[in-house]
């Protein structure tokens, strides 16, 4: 499974991606908003920054204003994945950008019904918010694991990118569940590298390491 950040920090981003472990990054309007840089300037840095997929949510609700948008965002940079959420609107853009060669993140997913018209549009990506079930009082994971089924009893290419991760569970659970990706808000991923145990340890081996004689 690919790990993506959720974020548009790029303080974070840098710090997170200088571990080795980062494969793209997602970012949606609030997320920019509260990185508190200009839009094409924040979506350059993430490009220069991270090597792989970058997620560009566009904010047009009208499948031609929709077209139009991802057409712009596209050109910023090869890596540059065009958010769509999933309505109808979003549907007919997804079809006809999809057929051009631009790759769709279609997103703000609740229910497998609509991962499934997201893939039949040509989405490259589906991405559930698990998160925003749980909150509501839904299992996310069990949409998850719909899509996941759908998907790979039908022959299904889209992939499945689980978003709206809460806590290090929601990733353990996406990877057994076989999910492509699982897009990461940065506190979850410092917490996924951390455990007392590991702290306990290392501060144990400093202690004994000062008795060892250095000659």
């Amino acid at each position: 499974m690919k790990i993506f950040i959720d974020t548009a920090d790029i303080k974070e981003i840098k710090e997170i991606a200088s571990w080795g472990v980062l494969d793209g990054v997602t970012t949606n309007p609030t997320l920019i908003a509260r990185a508190g840089l200009g839009f094409k300037e924040t979506i350059n840095e993430i490009c220069k920054i991270v090597n792989g997929p970058i997620s560009v949510e566009v904010t047009s609700t009208d499948a031609e204003g929709m077209i139009k948008e991802a057409r712009k965002l596209a050109k910023i940079h090869p890596n540059i994945i065009i958010k769509i959420p999933i309505t109808p609107d979003g549907l007919k853009a997804t079809k006809r950008l999809s057929k051009e060669g631009i790759t769709i993140n279609m997103t703000l997913v609740f229910s497998a019904n609509q991962a499934l018209l997201a893939a039949k549009a040509g989405a490259g990506y589906v991405s559930p918010f698990i998160g925003r079930l749980d909150d509501i009082g839904n299992e996310g994971m069990q949409v998850v694991r719909d899509i996941a089924q759908i998907f790979k009893q039908n022959g299904v290419k889209t992939k499945l990118l689980v978003a709206s991760i809460r806590h290090p569970i929601h990733v353990i659970e996406a990877a057994k569940l076989g999910a492509d990706v699982a897009t990461i808000p940065p506190p979850v991923i410092r917490k996924m590298v951390t455990h007392p145990l590991t702290s306990k340890g290392i501060e144990k081996f400093l202690e004994d390491w000062k008795r060892v004689p250095k000659k």
